[in-house]
Formats: C-alpha cells, sequence, structure tokens
C-alpha cells in the first residue's frame, strides 16, 4: 500500500523503494514465529545493504533501458533479508537467490498505472517463495547472481564488470547504507525524482504570480534526471505522480498535494492549461551543489512573464533527503495522517519506538 500511494521510502543508491518490498517478506516470514524486534531490524537493515550495493552494481543501465528497480532489485534483496531471519546457511542463501533473480522484474513503462505498485507486491512475493522453495529442497544455479548470464551482466550490462562485483562484498560492516547515504522519507505522494523541482515551484509560488502572466515554464535538469517522469502531459492525477509538469503545475496554482490530487480522477482545466506553457530541457554543464542527492541531480523552474521578467529557483537537495532530512515529528504526523484509526496508530508507534525491546508479534497484531 505504501507504494501504490507513493508515499514510500527512497534509496539513491537503488533508484527505488527498498522497504515496500523488504518489510511485507519480514513480515510474512516472521508470522507465527517467535521473532525479536532486534532480529527483525537487523535482517531488514541487511535488505537494504544489499538492494543499495545491487544498484550501485547494476548502475544506471538497468533503469534506462526501462526496468524498475523497485522490484528488479527488491525481490532478490528482500530474499538476502528473509534468509537473514530464518537463519539459513550460506548454501541455502546462494539457493534461494538463485531462484529469486530468475523472477526478477518490472517496467517503467506501467509508471503511471496501478500496475506499478504491484511490482512491489510481486517482487515481496518472489522474495518468499524463494525462501519457502529452498526450505522444500528445491534447487536452481549456484551462479545465477553473478555468471556470464547471470543477473548482474544481463541487466547491468557493460557496467557490471569486476571493479563493480567487489563493490558488492568490499567494507561490509564499515558503515551501513541505510544510515550513509541513508533512507529518502517522502512528505508527498509522488514520485522522489520530481522532488526538487517541486521544492522549487514552491518557492516561487510564494510570489503569488498570476497564472494567466505567465509566458513560459522552463525546468531543467541533468540529463536523465528525469527518466522517472514519464509523463509530460498527464490526463489523470494517478499519471502525474511521474510528471514534473503537473506537480510544478498544482504548486503554482496553489493546490495542495494531497492523496485526492494524485488519484484516478482527471486533472483540472487550470492544470492542464499551465502544463500547456511548460517544457523541459538539460544541461551537462550546470553544477549544482556539492551535497546534490543524487549526487550531481538538480532541478531549476525558470519563469517568464508576459511582461519579460524572469523568476528562476533552483533545488539540488531537497526536503526529506538525508541532507534535509524530516524531523521525527513531521514523520509521526504523516503518520497520523494516513492512519484510519488514531488509537491504533498511537499504539503502534509506541511499539516502533521501542521495536528493539519487543517481539514482532506485538507490532505485527496491531497492523
Amino acid at each position: 500500500m505504501g507504494h501504490a500511494l507513493d508515499y514510500d521510502d527512497v534509496h539513491s543508491d537503488v533508484r527505488g523503494h527498498p522497504s515496500s518490498v523488504i518489510l511485507p517478506v519480514l513480515f510474512a516470514l516472521a508470522s507465527g514465529r517467535e521473532i525479536s524486534g532486534k532480529r527483525f531490524l537487523d535482517s531488514y537493515i541487511i535488505g537494504v545493504e544489499v538492494m543499495a550495493r545491487l544498484g550501485q552494481a547494476v548502475g544506471t543501465a538497468s533503469y534506462l533501458k526501462g526496468w524498475h528497480n523497485t522490484s528488479l532489485l527488491g525481490g532478490v534483496s528482500a530474499t538476502f533479508a528473509g534468509a537473514r531471519l530464518l537463519r539459513f546457511t550460506a548454501a541455502e542463501t546462494q539457493n534461494a537467490v538463485g531462484i529469486a533473480v530468475s523472477q526478477a522484474g518490472g517496467l517503467r513503462v506501467q509508471f503511471g498505472t496501478e500496475m506499478k505498485p504491484l511490482h512491489a507486491g510481486l517482487a515481496a512475493q518472489q522474495a518468499v517463495q524463494s525462501l519457502e522453495w529452498t526450505q522444500q529442497d528445491f534447487h536452481g544455479t549456484k551462479t545465477a547472481l553473478d555468471s556470464i548470464i547471470g543477473f548482474l551482466h544481463v541487466y547491468g550490462g557493460k557496467e557490471a564488470n569486476e571493479a563493480v562485483y567487489s563493490a558488492l562484498a568490499e567494507d561490509w560492516g564499515k558503515f551501513w547504507r541505510i544510515a550513509a547515504p541513508g533512507l529518502w522519507f517522502k512528505r508527498n505522494p509522488f514520485c522522489s525524482a520530481a522532488a526538487h523541482g517541486a521544492d522549487a515551484a514552491l518557492e516561487l509560488a510564494q510570489l503569488h504570480l498570476d497564472a494567466a502572466s505567465i509566458k513560459k515554464i522552463d525546468i531543467i535538469f541533468p540529463p536523465n534526471g528525469d527518466a522517472a517522469l514519464i509523463h509530460t502531459r498527464p490526463k489523470t492525477g494517478e499519471q502525474g505522480r511521474f510528471s514534473i509538469e503537473y506537480v510544478v503545475a498544482l504548486a503554482l496554482l496553489g493546490q495542495p498535494f494531497t492523496l485526492g490530487n494524485f488519484g484516478s480522477t482527471a486533472v483540472s482545466v487550470e492544470a492542464e492549461k499551465l502544463m500547456g506553457k511548460m517544457s523541459r530541457s538539460y544541461d551537462a554543464e550546470h553544477k549544482p551543489t556539492a551535497q546534490a542527492i543524487p549526487k550531481g541531480r538538480f532541478t531549476i523552474v525558470r519563469i517568464t512573464l508576459a511582461d519579460g521578467s524572469i523568476h528562476s529557483r533552483e533545488v539540488s537537495v531537497p526536503k526529506g533527503s538525508p541532507q534535509a532530512p524530516l524531523t521525527d515529528a513531521e514523520l509521526e504526523s504523516k503518520w497520523r495522517e494516513s492512519a484510519p484509526d488514531q488509537h491504533i496508530a498511537e499504539q503502534i508507534l509506541e511499539a516502533i519506538r521501542g521495536m528493539e525491546n519487543v517481539r514482532l508479534e506485538e507490532l505485527a497484531e496491531l497492523l
């Protein structure tokens, strides 16, 4: 559901969403077993670590070809996390991962449809199946991950070389990618690739410009910085989750970034008219701040008015990213706004705060 609402976390090394795949797998496997909160968290951290390292290993090649990393990498990574939770041997883990990589997939062409969030569910299902089939003594090849015709070569292409392979195993425990560079936590229900532009547009909205006086709006990215934002003229709010034009239009029109504005209903006439004044361009020479996340990423929103005046804002570190994180209070507020039962919501928050010292069953019962 987190992925369906586009409220889920993001990791820049993954270029996708770890928790929407890993957490459902761990909850499913923990059901009916005596699992401590500490053991659960340990397995979750391993899953995020593997997914981030796999993201680095395949590089940009798979994503730019059209693969959806949340599902492509998620099922494999969740299998590692589940193997950790179930205390598999190295041989059992190797076998389960081999089964999982044969089920990996998911295409970005589905962004803006109901099928896109289902990718996360299918990846989680694949992980659980791979682990359970291993327990039933079902076998696949041991070299499915790193063979010359295995997962890394097929999806990583030329970027999947020996130097990249080594990144999968080097420096384990020296630092953890869940903390550095860390997870993003969204404050709005749309693709994180639009977060930079959204913050820039919100700054411009403070100028209270009349939409009728706007001649054109240029939105500038680094090359491929908008790869996830596949809809330039969305017809519905659901498609608008993957449209910088729609997000900027909402901000400038003073319309809130609510779930209702990113649902299946048609975009407003006002938003459609304003989007018609927008165009994208790319600047390979522009250098954002050193803190830019992902590295080298920025979005510039430049408004030209009918009188020739220009108003421009640039953002390279959006709110919610590790360098500009949401506070605990903001995260808890987001949870309360999303939860249907406020009493249970407070109980869940309390259980999460003390998760290291509780049995997972206590939290699962509340969920």
